[in-house]
């Protein structure tokens, strides 16, 4: 196994992510902050935070894909939230979900952190998503 995830007794649960990951391997894979935009440059889900988080999980997912990667060797999720608070984490956790099964991404997730900025990219960027795996 590549990436072992941990929960150690003694840390906060429950979370929807690991607090700890090991990962044993020789490749790593960076996947720089992905958006919620198409291909082509479209902007998917303008406004809706849930839409964004699945659509830039999408993304990431195509990353990992090129990489000969996937969900399963994250050994780190870094997600970056404009104009964050507390009562948005609703919204967060169902764009996650949305998306969880169609890309592979096991819940509770990868260690993780959820950053709050003032500006993303561009006004419409409501999250950015980074992700850091681990091969043989």
């Amino acid at each position: 196994m590549t990436v072992q995830y941990l929960t150690p007794e003694g840390m906060l649960q429950p979370t929807p992510y690991h607090h700890v990951a090991v990962g044993t391997g020789t490749k790593h894979v960076h996947v720089s902050g992905q958006i919620a935009r198409k291909a082509d440059g479209t902007p998917v889900a303008p406004g809706d935070l849930a839409g964004q988080v699945a659509q830039a999980l999408r993304n990431t997912a195509v990353g990992l894909t090129g990489a000969g990667a996937s969900f399963a060797d994250v050994l780190r999720l870094t997600f970056y939230v404009t104009r964050w608070s507390p009562e948005k984490i609703g919204d967060f956790m169902d764009g996650v979900q949305a998306v969880a099964d169609e890309i592979g991404l096991r819940l509770p997730f990868p260690p993780a952190s959820l950053i709050g900025v003032d500006y993303l990219f561009e006004p419409d960027v409501l999250v950015e998503v980074e992700a850091t795996a681990i091969l043989d």
